[in-house]
């Protein structure tokens, strides 16, 4: 963070969850329409602190500096975003929850 030594990197390939080429997309979206920009994206990262950076993933910050950066532009207030996180989270913990499949998947 900051240009502070980071560690070692593992550079092994791994497939990218659902959720993560979401987050991928929508900050390349919001990109494309001018809401922020990569610097913008950079800003918020950099504002979370060191502590986001031990606790959360790569895409778990990448989608909580979307979130601030589309508050600040007025695309959505915190309240419809706290409203829209609980919708989500009472759909279930996993996708195939989610789908109305139970803990296992698809049926």
């Amino acid at each position: 963070m900051g240009g502070l030594p980071g560690g070692s990197i593992d550079r092994a390939q791994h497939d990218f969850a659902l959720w993560e080429k979401r987050v991928d997309a929508l900050v390349i979206l919001c990109g494309n329409k001018g809401l922020f920009s990569v610097d913008g994206l950079r800003r918020a990262l950099e504002d979370m602190g060191p502590q986001a950076f031990e606790e959360l993933t790569y895409y778990e910050r990448w989608v909580s500096a979307c979130a601030q950066n589309l508050v600040e532009c007025g695309v959505i207030t915190l309240d419809e975003l706290n409203a829209r996180m609980n919708e989500v989270a009472a759909r279930g913990a996993t996708y195939g929850e989610a789908q109305g499949h139970g803990e296992g998947g698809a049926s």
